[in-house]
């Protein structure tokens, strides 16, 4: 079994896992519509645009996160119930580890595009884009979420997962720079070695 069939066969038991009996079924299919578009944009561009194997790595640990919100809502996984039991919050903070996600992959899927068809150079100018790039998408969420509340009314409440929080929105956008700005700041070095592998 290569490395494309162990990507898919995870992607595919968890999403199956996922689907099996949702908290909500309608919040576990805006929640899994990032890794449903995902999965066949990465299967159709395999081969004329291979990312690198880091990236695919990160886009599955992405789409595994949106899969396990998407199955218990993002208010109550159960893990994050326990931490913020043992921490003595009242809220469940899962969303946030999505929305550092958020940050996150994309800011390395916007380095490895720029950077392969010379949009940009690697360098300081490359990050700043990508961590804009990165911002911009979460904000672009932010939007599609207000219009799902706007459109199906209370329908969105486990999807919004606000939890009372009045600066949701701005946290989660928050989180979102955080994640980008620690992936370049971590991940460049390697990023680019394996960049090189590519060309070779």
């Amino acid at each position: 079994m290569n490395k494309q069939h162990i990507w898919l066969t995870i992607f595919l038991i968890v999403l199956i896992w996922s689907g099996i009996n949702p908290k909500d079924q309608f919040t576990w299919f805006l929640e899994v519509a990032p890794a449903l578009i995902a999965l066949p944009l990465i299967f159709f561009t395999r081969k004329r645009f291979p990312l690198t194997p880091m990236l695919y790595a990160l886009i599955l640990i992405h789409c595994v996160i949106l899969m396990v919100g998407g199955h218990y809502t993002y208010a109550e996984v159960p893990l994050f119930d326990w931490i913020a039991d043992a921490l003595g919050s009242d809220r469940n903070n899962y969303d946030k580890v999505g929305h550092f996600a958020q940050g996150f992959i994309p800011a390395l899927i916007a380095r490895e595009v720029f950077i392969r068809n010379q949009v940009v150079k690697p360098g300081v100018w490359c990050s700043f884009i990508c961590v804009c790039f990165a911002l911009a998408l979460s904000a672009f969420y932010e939007l599609i979420e207000w219009w799902v509340a706007l459109l199906t009314g209370e329908d969105a409440e486990a999807f919004l997962g606000t939890q009372g929080y009045i600066w949701d929105t701005q946290s989660d956008m928050g989180m979102a720079l955080l994640g980008a700005i620690v992936a370049l700041l971590v991940l460049v070095k390697t990023h680019d070695k394996q960049l090189a592998a590519l060309k070779s």
